[in-house]
């Protein structure tokens, strides 16, 4: 598991399911043809954003999962060159995404995005891709489920979202809040799915208000900090041990880590009308 690998928001999950998504023959781009050889081969992670006349792949104004702060476009983003390009690794082609394809292909299927806000941005994002690919199907959002979800009905294919922006415990105690760096109990939600996206990073390096524990459990130590990149490998320690364990079944389930997920908010301002704003990655 590569911890220094950066991930942009749609890239990522692109990656993670072009193993079933197949190119689109209608495609006006012309890919190179793969061979066996070179798709075994080929690292994704090496190679360059190109521009592409024929992205972006959904139009956002007419997505209606895209929640307010994500909309760059509805509240004035003026620049939009970013949205027409495509990731092209240096020795091979990536499949166009085909949303059609891609619902087939996991019919029947849960996907669960497990993180903070870059899961939420990759949650919509995929839902987007999706709505636009298949717009007169059958969409059901469960607004009333304790786990977003959205269920694509003539699939059967759920895409659920799960908050978690540490992914071992926080649990409210006497003393406050306590990080327990060797506990996962959501585990037990996690491992039915089919798909499981993992991120976390950001959070590790939060202080003050914004730092959501006020201790931290380090086996049957508590202390008030600790080395906050010792924490976080302790806790993916204790995430990786839970996926090599037995409650999760990879033979079914798909597992995937995307790695540190860059910054993406910058602060105008320094008064309490600062705005936040999305920057692209």
């Amino acid at each position: 598991m590569d911890l220094k690998r950066p991930c942009s928001v749609l890239f990522a999950i692109m990656i993670a399911f072009s193993s079933v998504c197949l190119a689109n023959p209608s495609s006006k781009l012309k890919w190179r043809k793969q061979n066996n050889e070179q798709s075994n081969n080929c690292d994704v992670y090496q190679g360059s954003w190109l521009y592409d006349d024929s992205y972006p792949l959904y139009d956002s104004n007419a997505c209606p999962f895209i929640r307010k702060e994500f909309d760059c476009l509805k509240y004035g983003r003026p620049d939009q060159l970013y949205l027409h390009y495509r990731w092209q690794p240096t020795a091979c082609d990536l499949p166009r995404f085909d949303g059609v394809n891609f619902l087939e292909s996991v019919r029947g299927k849960k996907i669960m995005f497990i993180g903070d806000s870059v899961s939420f941005n990759q949650f919509e994002s995929l839902l987007c891709l999706l709505h636009a690919a298949v717009p007169n199907s059958n969409i059901r959002e469960d607004k009333n489920a304790s786990i977003p979800t959205v269920i694509f009905e003539n699939y059967q294919v759920s895409i659920m979202l799960f908050h978690s922006l540490l992914l071992v415990d926080v649990e409210q105690e006497d003393i406050g809040r306590v990080l327990k760096l060797d506990s996962l109990k959501n585990g037990n939600l996690w491992k039915d799915m089919d798909v499981l996206v993992f991120n976390t990073w950001l959070w590790w390096y939060r202080r003050g208000p914004k730092q959501p524990w006020d201790y931290v459990q380090d086996g049957g130590t508590v202390l008030k900090d600790m080395d906050r990149m010792d924490a976080f490998r302790k806790a993916l320690i204790t995430w990786a041990k839970w996926v090599d364990s037995d409650e999760v079944d990879t033979s079914k389930t798909r597992v995937i880590f995307q790695g540190i997920s860059p910054s993406h908010y910058k602060w105008m301002g320094t008064n309490q009308n600062s705005q936040r704003h999305e920057k692209g990655v």
